[in-house]
């Protein structure tokens, strides 16, 4: 019994964030599909407010 104690190693220590963060598939699927979107859409509004106005 001891042994699987000692070969656990430290099950109540807490699970790191990254960890948590890539073991949620759902959460990845999120966070894949909203920064492009959200880069893309600043993008175009960077690119539109650079158009100069025309006379």
């Amino acid at each position: 019994m001891e042994e699987t104690q000692a070969n656990s190693g430290g099950a109540d220590e807490p699970i790191p964030f990254m960890q948590q963060l890539m073991d949620n598939p759902f959460l990845l699927l999120f966070i894949g599909v909203t920064m492009p979107t959200v880069f893309y859409i600043l993008w175009g509004i960077m690119e539109i407010t650079a158009i100069p106005i025309a006379n």
